[in-house]
This record gives C-alpha cells, sequence and structure tokens, in this order.
C-alpha cells in the first residue's frame, strides 16, 4: 500500500464527508473547521512535533553513539540475537540495527516516550543500509515497525496521571487491562508479520522467548496486585522507569571512559544527526497530522461510531462500549488527538465510568500506526509501505477487541 493512496483517500473521504453534513444538515461551519484545522495540525506539525523532536534526537543520538562506542549496544544485541535472528532472519548477525531495536523495544516498555523514538528512527536507519530498494520497506523494517506500533508498554504512567488529575478514585485501575490489551496487540502483531514472512514461530527459541516474556508480565501483574498498594505501584512505575534511564546513560559514558573513549566528542559526533533527521521527516509529518486533520473535522468518526452502534444493536450485542470508540478509531491515527478523546469521554461519562475507563485501555492498547509509518518510514524516504499498515492495523484490532472483552471482565 502507498502512502500516496492512504493520503489522498483522507483528503477525499473528509472532503466527501463535509459536502454531506452540509447538503444534509446545512452546517456552513463545517468546512472552516475543516480549513482551520489543516491549518493547525501543519503548524503543530512543526512547532510541537519537529522542533521538540529535533532537541530529543540531538541529545539521545548522541547518548546512543557513547554506547556504540562503549559496546554496551552490541552487548545487549548479542543477548537477544537468539530471538531476533528468528523473527529478523534478514538482519545479519551482531548487525547495529539489532541493539537499536533492543534500546528502542526497552525505551517503549518502561514508556520512556522520549527516548524511545530516537532509538526507534536510528534503527530504521540502520535497517534501511540492508535496504536495496530504498523507496519500500525490507520485510526486517515492517516487522519493527509493526512491533513498535502495536505499543507494547508494562506501565501506562501518562494515562494513570491524567486519571489522577480528573479526580479517579483509583487512578490505576486501568493498569492491568492496558497491559493485558496491548500484549494480545503485540502478539498479534508479530503472528500477522510472521504469517506474510512465512517466519516459522513454532521455533523453540521463539517460543521460549515468548513464554518467558508471558511468564514475566504474568509474574509482574500477579505482585503488583497482590503486594503493592494502588499507591505504590505508581510511585514504583515512576521511579524505576527514570531510574533505569539514568542507569543506562551512567553505565554508557562509564563504559566509554573504560574504553578510553571520548565521550564528550563521541556524544557530539552522534548528537550531530539528530537536526537533520527532525528536519526530514516535517514534510512527512506534515502531510499526514494535516490529512488526519481533514478527516476528524469532517465528522467521520461520528458517522463510524453511529454505524456501529446501529450494527451492535441489531446484533443484539451489549453497546455500552460505543462511546469510547472514538479513542480507538483515532489512536492509530493521532496520539495527541486520541488523548484529546481519552480525556473528553471521561469528562463527559464520568472518570469513574465503564465507559470513562474503557476510552483509557483504548489509549493504552496499541500505538499511533499512521504517525509511526509517516515518521520512521519517513525519516529514511520510504514512500511505499506493502503490508506495514494492514498489519499494524490488525495488532491495533487485536488490542481495541482485548481491551473490550478486559474491560467488560473488570469493569463491567
Amino acid at each position: 500500500m502507498s502512502l500516496n493512496y492512504i493520503w489522498s483517500g483522507f483528503f477525499l473521504v473528509g472532503f466527501a464527508a463535509a459536502l454531506a453534513q452540509f447538503l444534509l444538515t446545512g452546517d456552513t461551519e463545517i468546512f472552516k473547521r475543516i480549513i482551520d484545522g489543516t491549518f493547525d495540525s501543519a503548524k503543530a506539525g512543526v512547532m510541537d512535533i519537529a522542533l521538540p523532536l529535533a532537541g530529543v534526537m540531538t541529545l539521545w543520538l548522541g547518548i546512543m553513539n557513547i554506547g556504540e562506542k562503549a559496546g554496551a549496544i552490541d552487548l545487549l544485541a548479542r543477548l537477544i540475537a537468539p530471538f531476533f535472528s528468528r523473527i529478523f532472519p534478514g538482519v545479519p548477525k551482531n548487525h547495529p540495527a539489532t541493539g537499536h531495536m533492543v534500546m528502542n523495544f526497552s525505551a517503549n516498555l518502561l514508556g520512556l516516550d522520549n527516548a524511545a523514538t530516537p532509538f526507534g528512527l536510528k534503527a530504521m536507519e540502520s535497517l534501511q543500509t540492508l535496504n536495496p530498494s530504498k523507496d519500500e520497506p525490507t520485510d526486517a523494517q515492517i516487522m519493527f515497525l509493526v512491533l513498535h506500533t502495536s505499543g507494547l508498554t508494562l506501565i501506562p504512567l501518562a494515562i494513570m496521571a491524567q486519571r489522577s488529575i480528573l479526580g479517579a478514585a483509583d487512578p490505576s485501575d486501568i493498569f492491568i487491562p492496558c497491559m493485558i490489551a496491548t500484549y494480545v496487540a503485540t502478539v498479534t502483531g508479530i503472528i500477522a508479520v510472521a504469517i506474510r514472512q512465512r517466519i516459522n514461530l513454532f521455533n523453540g527459541v521463539v517460543l521460549s522467548w515468548l513464554g518467558g516474556m508471558t511468564a514475566a508480565i504474568a509474574g509482574m501483574v500477579f505482585y503488583f496486585t497482590h503486594y503493592l498498594t494502588k499507591l505504590e505501584i505508581e510511585l514504583f512505575s515512576k521511579v524505576f522507569s527514570n531510574l533505569v534511564l539514568m542507569v543506562v546513560i551512567a553505565g554508557f559514558i562509564i563504559g566509554a571512559l573504560r574504553r578510553k573513549v571520548n565521550v564528550y566528542e563521541a556524544f557530539i559526533e552522534g548528537a550531530k544527526g539528530g537536526i537533520q533527521t527532525s528536519i526530514t521527516v516535517i514534510p512527512y509529518l506534515v502531510g499526514m497530522l494535516v490529512a488526519i486533520s481533514v478527516i476528524r473535522n469532517a465528522g467521520v468518526f461520528t458517522f463510524v461510531v453511529d454505524g456501529f452502534s446501529w450494527l451492535f444493536g441489531h446484533l443484539g450485542f451489549n453497546t455500552d462500549f460505543v462511546p469510547s470508540l472514538p479513542t480507538a478509531l483515532m489512536k492509530p491515527l493521532s496520539g495527541s488527538a486520541a488523548k484529546a478523546m481519552m480525556i473528553d469521554t471521561m469528562r463527559t461519562y464520568g472518570v469513574d465510568s465503564f465507559v470513562g475507563r474503557l476510552a483509557c485501555v483504548f489509549n493504552g492498547s496499541a500505538d499511533t500506526t499512521f504517525y509511526i509509518v509517516a515518521l520512521y518510514f519517513g525519516s529514511v524516504g520510504i514512500r511505499k509501505t506493502r503490508y506495514a499498515i494492514s498489519c499494524g492495523l490488525i495488532a491495533d484490532l487485536a488490542g481495541v477487541i482485548a481491551a473490550i472483552f478486559v474491560s467488560y471482565i473488570f469493569f463491567h
């Protein structure tokens, strides 16, 4: 699938929906909302995302270069190589991309979004060196992207914090449902891509790694729910995530000093690529954000939600979950818009309502597929997405379905 058709489709569907609303309801403001939204999104893409990203990229690419010269990235790559060699068969043994991907997944797992993005962009850049066709992704790049868009995060700290701000009686009560939903999305993403790439997931190494991760998550859930209070869970997540980040930075510096590396020069050498990467992604980022804003402001999601409500109602299903669907529908398109819809849902229906909690679980069950595709593929000049988006959306759908089932069990 080409970004050309996706981008064009967003605009045409949005314009058609706006015209239909104008003809049916006489809403004369809808065209203004759409045009104003395009300007706002274009500005946000540069001022709120690309420019802040430049600073973050400069910092973390410099830190990563120190880690590479210290041998830390290579050590991490060797540790996880048995598993990665099975799901990334196109990546040679000991290739730098493996270490970069490990750092990206580790940062995502701990909810360290600011650190995860530079690591992820560096991983995509490393994988691009193995790409014989520079305008379309390799199998390894697709697997990496889908795993990233599935958004596996152990502790949804930002969502818990937002619930606390809005006065939730128990801000962390969505912790376990979010963990289960995002894990289902991740495993589904692996399976979907493995089927397309004919990767054998019944290999003993793969099964042992997936089984080990499942056991580790289950063990952590059991420990948190049986031995820690809600406040202790929040405190642990804040301290542990940031402590790990500090340990990583200190470890890289100490390792580099032991190898007699000029740490400051290594930092500067790596940091130089931060600005250039941020400038490269601006056109891709602005283009996608503007297209998404057209869809949102044209009221397409209202049509979709009303349609789901009618469909599930006629099929005899309980439709209590339908009002929270805008968050799920927006999540693959825009993280900030999904967060805004989550907050709006909690304010409208109540922060501790079933709908409010489910919106939070939706927001924590996956990542922003289209945004990540535009950012990561755009950073290396890839224009044809092949099946990356379809597999990413399959993972997102699995996360949404899991979120609904888990939320009915926990909250309904």
